[in-house]
């Protein structure tokens, strides 16, 4: 597991108290949240997958980029999101919803390969209960910390961004 160093901790006193609408205060862990429901976002919404994803669009990486995200430094491919109540999750039903989306995606991801085209995860049979399962996290996610889970999601230059200034 990464252990965030003290110059990027997230335990450090905050100049702000949201991350573009997101309150930080009381998520210890919000970095890691952060790209958490940016990996969801990205998951869950297939217009977004077709549109940038398919098309090639740069600045969002790709689907393994957002996989990478969402298991890099919570390790949620090896242990349950309800080990992180309290740090990145607010509850057990968040984190519940987020081990059913890794579960999914993972079991894809491992069927076909990291490495696999875009089209080849869109058009794999599991592919719409991982998105359905990644929509009720994200969702949950969102509308708890008080975004609307509807806009599309944010480059991964801005994710960089809101992280590194909060």
């Amino acid at each position: 597991m990464t252990v965030q160093g003290s110059e990027n901790s997230s335990r450090r006193g905050r100049r702000s108290s949201t991350m573009g609408g997101m309150p930080l205060n009381d998520m210890p862990w919000w970095r890691w949240r952060s790209n958490v429901r940016s990996a969801l976002h990205m998951l869950s919404d297939t217009e977004f997958q077709r549109g940038v994803w398919l098309a090639g669009v740069d600045g969002y990486g790709d689907v393994t980029d957002a996989v990478y995200r969402l298991v890099e430094d919570t390790w949620l491919d090896n242990w349950s999101a309800e080990k992180y109540v309290g740090t990145i999750f607010r509850d057990s039903q968040e984190a519940a919803l987020v081990d059913s989306a890794v579960l999914r995606v993972l079991r894809i991801m491992h069927q076909v390969g990291p490495d696999a085209a875009v089209s080849v995860y869109l058009d794999h049979q599991g592919w719409p209960e991982a998105v359905r399962a990644a929509r009720d996290a994200h969702v949950r996610m969102a509308v708890s910390d008080g975004e609307d889970p509807d806009v599309p999601p944010r480059t991964l230059e801005v994710l960089r961004i809101m992280t590194r200034s909060a």
